[in-house]
């Protein structure tokens, strides 16, 4: 009798040892299926993405300065459209960024939504309304309409949520694989 008591102690470290296994053995196969997906998306994203940049003159710069800053995108995920001639040049983009006040108008904003693919995002900057040229900054609610018909865009107001839904839209985004 106590022969066979000294082997539960053995027992027990033997289900111990199993639920370990286990449990180590589901905790990589959930990170490989939940989390290195997601990463590997981020890490294409920054990589291959290419950001099509609707702006003009200092605006441009100011933008891709900004995003340079991050040390998240480097000069090669840029694509510059200053004017409607440039808009072939976006077909090459993983994800659209309008500077509003530089393309402010119903026209503009239906010309770049029909050369955008319906899986590429589109994010609408539009900075907060300053007095001195308010009719340009303030997005009218014909134009609001319009952007929300595709289902892929946003619309923000300052620069760190523009640079988080930048990256959010990366990840979510069509691109190469």
């Amino acid at each position: 009798m106590i022969d066979k008591i000294k082997y539960i102690p053995d027992i027990f470290r033997y289900i111990n040892t199993i639920t370990v296994i286990i449990a180590a053995v589901t905790a990589v196969i959930l990170w490989v299926r939940g989390i290195l997906p997601v990463l590997l998306r981020l890490g294409n994203g920054l990589a291959k993405g290419k950001i099509a940049i609707f702006a003009k003159g200092d605006n441009l710069t100011s933008l891709i300065e900004l995003l340079k800053s991050s040390g998240l995108f480097s000069e090669k995920n840029f694509i510059r459209i200053i004017d409607i001639g440039d808009f072939p040049k976006a077909k090459k983009a993983n994800l659209y960024l309008i500077f509003f006040p530089n393309w402010n108008n119903m026209d503009s904003i239906k010309e770049i939504m029909n050369h955008k693919n319906n899986g590429i995002p589109l994010i609408v900057y539009a900075p907060p309304q300053n007095k001195i040229i308010q009719d340009q900054r303030a997005i009218p609610s014909d134009i609001m309409a319009k952007l929300n018909e595709d289902g892929n865009t946003i619309v923000t107001n300052f620069k760190g949520r523009l640079l988080n839904d930048i990256i959010g839209s990366l990840i979510t985004g069509n691109y190469e694989k």
